[in-house]
């Protein structure tokens, strides 16, 4: 890959600013449903993607064909189409010679895992959702990247993936269990499939609750949905330097209890160790208890605010801006563990012992922003909510409809408590990781329920 990037280059020629990608992408996916495997899939592929500023103009280009002749049309094509475009007065410039810190998360056997190790993980799940109906799939990922820009910038890394999301049903209700890690051996199908039928027998029969302002614990799937969105729209460089976002750098715009980072290069990060820029990933702190720090940028939302970019360029991503693809909630002290049977999962329980009278939320889905500023969202519940009362799980809760302000939900005061461990929870596609705890809050805005 990296003599691929360096023809790249080559045909560029002189007096062109100018940057290459080449990743080799191998994605397998094991499907089941019905409780059956019926789908086992893998797809490996080279892509090359070039970016050339020439003539105050910049263009991008891809191409999967390598040889010389498929380089030098990629290379034609991306400078005819700068012809085409306008003048680029923002373009930040390339980035400069860096080093890495580290090469990536790396288990060999993730990355060469067999269809046999995947099935028997969907096995175990199945076995152990005893007699439920089962559906989901297990998929590994491995990645494989180069960047080389002719400012001289040039770095290799690699990263590997595993992750489950699966269900067990029975009688339409439905339990789930969510996993990634850059490890494995870490997705134990049997445990995986015994919370998720333990959940679905517990939220059957659920009934109706009225729609209302309810304190609420989220497990680590619904805190997911929280990261995702303040990933995308909250800590987006872009939608705030145009004033789309909510974020206040130097404000106490959180609860104290709340710390936000996005670490990919740390211990469970998982995605290549340098963004689509070639800038090195690092640690960078969002929110620390409570006080927003900074929000994310490429180099051309950071030359706009005149800071540094933070090594969240995506591709594809001028339009939209800058995203943290590892975004982590940090946990919370560590207690005393209680037990409230399988229905609550042990990292949630502590919180929901706590709890006088409120709702504990395993997922939050089909959510979308009404209001960007201040980021309210509204959304659905699914699968498994119940009713807590005086600390104990009492019956299990029809879904409802919530409008909430994700900030407004983890203000100053309204976060009653920090789950101690977390869950790597994946995205559908392999490109974003959240990680984060349960946690439990004052008040959730639920504005519908099942009948309507």
């Amino acid at each position: 890959m990296n003599e691929i990037a360096r023809r790249v280059l080559e045909m560029a020629g002189p007096g062109v600013e100018a940057e290459v990608f080449v990743g080799h992408t191998a994605l397998a996916l094991t499907r089941f449903a019905n409780s059956f495997i019926h789908q086992n899939v893998a797809d490996a592929t080279t892509s090359v993607r070039l970016r050339l500023h020439a003539d105050g103009r910049t263009a991008t280009g891809s191409t999967t064909v390598t040889t010389d002749e498929g380089l030098a049309g990629l290379v034609r094509r991306t400078r005819e189409a700068a012809r085409l475009l306008p003048p680029d007065a923002g373009w930040p410039g390339l980035t400069p010679p860096a080093p890495l810190d580290g090469e990536g998360n790396w288990d060999e056997a993730t990355a060469q895992a067999s269809p046999d190790a995947r099935a028997d993980r969907v096995h175990a799940f199945v076995a152990a959702a005893g007699g439920l109906e089962t559906a989901g799939y297990c998929r590994t990922l491995h990645v494989t990247g180069t960047f080389a820009n002719s400012a001289g910038q040039s770095v290799s890394g690699r990263t590997a993936e595993v992750a489950m999301d699966a269900i067990a049903r029975i009688d339409g209700a439905d339990g789930l269990a969510r996993l990634a890690s850059g490890r494995l051996s870490d997705v134990d199908g049997a445990a995986l499939g015994a919370r998720a039928a333990a959940k679905a027998r517990a939220s059957t029969g659920a009934v109706e609750l009225p729609p209302g302002r309810y304190e609420v614990v989220l497990e680590a799937p619904a805190v997911a949905d929280l990261l995702q969105n303040f990933a995308m729209y909250g800590f987006n460089g872009k939608a705030y330097n145009e004033r789309r976002s909510f974020a206040e750098p130097g404000a106490e715009q959180f609860d104290a209890a709340i710390t936000l980072v996005d670490d990919t290069a740390g211990p469970g990060g998982l995605g290549l160790p340098f963004d689509a820029e070639g800038m090195p990933k690092r640690r960078v702190v969002f929110v620390s208890s409570g006080m927003t720090m900074t929000v994310a940028h490429d180099r051309r939302t950071a030359a706009e605010a005149r800071a540094q970019s933070t090594a969240h360029a995506v591709a594809g991503g001028g339009g939209f801006g800058a995203v943290p693809t590892n975004m982590r909630l940090e946990p919370g002290p560590a207690g005393a563990r209680v037990e409230l049977g399988a229905v609550v999962d042990p990292a949630a329980a502590p919180l929901v012992a706590a709890v006088e009278r409120g709702l504990l939320v395993t997922d939050l889905w089909y959510t979308r922003v009404l209001d960007p500023k201040s980021l309210v969202v509204t959304g659905l519940t699914r699968n498994g909510v119940w009713l807590i009362e005086d600390g104990e799980i009492t019956k299990p809760v029809r879904n409802f409809r919530f409008t909430q302000s994700y900030p407004q939900a983890l203000a100053p005061g309204a976060v009653l408590g920090v789950g101690t461990e977390v869950t790597t929870v994946p995205d559908g596609w392999g490109a974003a990781w959240r990680t984060a705890p349960a946690i439990r809050l004052a008040s959730w805005n639920f504005t519908g329920g099942a009948s309507g």
